[in-house]
C-alpha cells in the first residue's frame, strides 16, 4: 500500500521547493501562493522524502 503525503497548508510559505523535486505530486497553487498535493499516494517516495527533507519550514508530512 502506498503512503500518502499531505501539505500543512498553514505552514506552507509558497518557496516551490516541493514542486521543483517532485512535480508530479506537488503544485504552487498560483491563487493561495501555497504548496498543494496533486498526487497524493503512488507517487515516486524516494522524490517525495526528499521535497520532505529540503522543505525550510518542514510542512510536508506522510500520514500515520
Amino acid at each position: 500500500m502506498a503512503r500518502k503525503v499531505f501539505i500543512d497548508q498553514d505552514e506552507c510559505i509558497g518557496c516551490g521547493v516541493c514542486e521543483e523535486m517532485c512535480p508530479e505530486v506537488f503544485h504552487l497553487d498560483i491563487g493561495t501562493g501555497k504548496a498543494e498535493v496533486v498526487q497524493e499516494e503512488g507517487g515516486p517516495e524516494d522524490q517525495i522524502q526528499e521535497a520532505v527533507e529540503n522543505c525550510p519550514v518542514e510542512c510536508i508530512h506522510w500520514e500515520g
